[in-house]
């Protein structure tokens, strides 16, 4: 969470800081315009960019948190399957003590 916000801040600090420069530079109207416009769509792309990482770095974690769960299930079961042939194994015991 704390590195979307760093990157988050990032982008946007990018953006006024390109805008404002921008804005200030002595051109003409149409070459501003354009200059923002280009300056935009740099920074469309690179927030897909980002986002495109992000997205495959949470599914990859995904993946992950996925594969120790089942791996954390099978031994659960296993484990319980164990648990229960103990179980009977100590109920003939008793009924043949009894």
């Amino acid at each position: 969470m704390k590195n979307n916000n760093v990157l988050l801040g990032v982008l946007g600090g990018v953006a006024v800081g390109a805008a404002l420069g921008i804005l200030f530079a002595p051109a003409k109207g149409s070459d501003t315009r354009k200059k923002i416009a280009d300056k935009g769509s740099d920074l469309k792309e690179n927030f897909k960019d980002s986002l495109s990482k992000l997205s495959e770095k949470i599914s990859k974690s995904v993946d992950g948190f996925k594969d120790e769960a089942e791996d954390l299930i099978a031994e659960a079961e296993l484990k319980i399957k164990e648990e229960k042939a103990n179980l009977d194994n100590l109920k003939d015991i008793n009924k043949s003590i009894l």
